[in-house]
C-alpha cells in the first residue's frame, strides 16, 4: 500500500469500491434485460443469441487473464478507471448495433469491448475488496456483492421500464454507459495507488508482481474453490443471461415480465447479501454455502416446472438468494491469508467469472436442441456439485478467517 490508511481514507476507499461493483451490475444487468428486445430487433433466434454470448465470453476470458497483466503494470486504481470506460464504449455500440445501424457484427464488436471490460473489471474489484475486507477484519465481501445486485436491480428495474415502454435500446445503453463513465471517473479520486500481486516484503518490480500473482495457480486449493464457485457463478450468470428470455418465451410472459422477473431474482440475491456477513459469523462459509445451495437448486427446479407465473416468481427468488454467496464467499476464503490474497483472489475469480460468461452461451446452443427450460436443468446440477464441494471454503488454520 503505498498511501497510508487513514479512518476517512479507508472509508473513500470502501465507497468508492461500492460504486464500482453498483456499475459493474447496473452494466451485466442492462444488457441481459434487453436481450428479447435485441433478438426481436435483429430477428435472431437462440443460437445467434448464444453465439454472441459466446463471443462476449471469449473477450472476457481475454479480459480475466488480462487483469493480473493491467493490474500489475498500472494498479488496480488506474486498470478499474481503463475498462470500465471500455466496457461503457462496448455498451453503447450494442445500442448502436440494434437500432442506429442494425448490423450483428456491430453488436458483437460492442459485446466484444463490453465484455473485455467487465471481465478485467471483476477481478480488479474483487481485489481491492478483499484488500479492504483484510484492513477491516470483518467478512464484507458480501456486502461488496450485494452492490453489484443493486447494480442489477436498478439495472433490471430501467430495463422493464424500458421493455415495457417500447424505448429503443440505443437510448436506454447509451444514457447507461455515461452513468458508468461517471462513476468510473468519481471513484478513482477516491481509490488508492496500490501494489498489486505481492506482499509487502516482495520485489516491488511490476514483473516481480505479477509472478506472485500468478503464483495461485499452482494451489490445489485454488481449484478446490474454483468447483465450489463455478456452480454458483454459472446458476448467477444462466439466470442473467436467460432467464428474462425463458419467462417472456417459455412461460409465455412476455418481454415486460421477463425483465421483472430478473428483477425479483436479482433482489432476492442482493438481500441475501446484504445478510451474507452475518450468516457467515453465526453458522460459519460451509453450512451457509449447502444451505444455500440447496435453496438455489429448489429454486430452478420450481421455475422450470411452475405452471404459473406467480410460481415461476417464487422459483426466481429462491434461485436469486441461494445463488447470493457461493461467489463472495469464495472470494473470501481465497483472501484467508492476507499476504497472498490479492493473487489468490485474482485467480479464483478468474475460475468464477469464466463459469459466469462462459456456461451461459453454451446454453443457448443446447437451447436450440432440447428447449431453453430443460436446459436449465444442467444449472441444477452444477448448483448441486457446488454445495457438495463446499467444504472447501473452510477458512485456513492460522488466518483471519478461523473464526468464523
Amino acid at each position: 500500500m503505498h498511501t497510508e490508511l487513514t479512518a476517512s481514507r479507508l472509508l473513500a476507499w470502501r465507497l468508492a469500491v461500492f460504486a464500482i461493483f453498483t456499475a459493474s451490475g447496473l452494466s451485466i444487468a442492462t444488457w441481459a434485460s434487453r436481450v428479447p428486445s435485441i433478438k426481436a430487433a435483429l430477428d435472431i433466434d437462440n443460437s445467434a443469441i448464444g453465439l454472441l454470448l459466446l463471443g462476449m465470453g471469449a473477450a472476457s476470458i481475454l479480459g480475466l487473464s488480462s487483469a493480473s497483466v493491467i493490474a500489475a503494470r498500472m494498479g488496480t486504481r488506474r486498470g478499474m478507471l481503463a475498462v470500465m470506460l471500455v466496457l461503457a464504449t462496448g455498451l453503447a455500440l450494442i445500442g448502436v448495433g440494434t437500432d442506429v445501424v442494425p448490423a450483428l457484427p456491430l453488436v458483437l464488436v460492442g459485446l466484444a469491448l463490453f465484455g473485455f471490460g467487465n471481465g478485467a473489471l471483476d477481478v480488479m474489484m474483487n481485489v481491492d475488496g478483499a484488500a479492504i475486507e483484510v484492513e477491516v477484519g470483518k467478512t464484507i465481501l458480501p456486502l461488496f456483492h450485494a452492490f453489484f445486485s443493486f447494480g442489477t436491480v436498478i439495472g433490471a428495474g430501467i430495463g422493464a421500464a424500458a421493455a415495457g415502454a417500447r424505448i429503443d435500446v440505443f437510448p436506454h445503453t447509451v444514457t447507461i454507459a455515461i452513468a458508468i463513465v461517471a462513476i468510473a471517473v468519481i471513484s478513482f479520486v477516491y481509490v488508492p495507488q496500490r501494489t498489486f500481486g505481492a506482499p509487502d516484503d516482495a520485489p516491488s518490480g511490476w514483473r516481480d508482481r505479477l509472478a506472485t500473482a500468478l503464483s495461485a495457480w499452482r494451489e490445489p486449493r485454488t481449484y478446490v474453490l474454483g468447483i465450489v464457485m463455478l456452480g454458483m457463478a454459472f446458476a448467477e450468470g444462466g439466470a442473467n443471461d436467460w432467464m428474462a428470455l425463458g419467462v417472456s418465451e417459455d412461460h409465455g410472459g412476455g418481454p415486460a415480465l421477463g425483465a421483472v422477473a430478473l428483477t425479483v431474482f436479482s433482489v432476492a440475491m442482493t438481500v441475501f447479501r446484504v445478510l451474507g456477513g452475518p450468516l457467515v459469523d453465526r453458522f460459519g462459509r460451509v453450512t451457509t454455502l449447502r444451505v444455500l445451495a440447496a435453496t438455489a437448486t429448489i429454486g430452478i427446479l420450481l421455475f422450470i416446472l411452475a405452471p404459473n407465473m406467480p410460481l415461476v416468481f417464487v422459483g426466481a427468488a429462491l434461485w436469486g438468494a441461494g445463488a447470493s454467496l457461493g461467489f463472495p464467499l469464495g472470494m473470501s476464503a481465497a483472501a484467508d491469508d492476507p499476504a497472498r490474497a490479492a493473487a489468490r483472489v485474482s485467480a479464483a475469480a478468474t475460475i468464477g467469472y469464466v463459469a459466469f460468461l462462459c456456461g451461459p452461451p453454451i446454453l443457448g446452443v443446447i437451447s436450440d436442441r432440447i428447449g431453453l427450460l430443460n436446459t436449465l436443468y444442467i444449472i441444477v446440477a452444477l448448483v448441486a456439485a457446488s454445495g457438495f464441494a463446499s467444504a472447501a471454503a473452510k477458512p485456513l488454520p492460522g488466518t483471519r478467517g478461523t473464526s468464523r
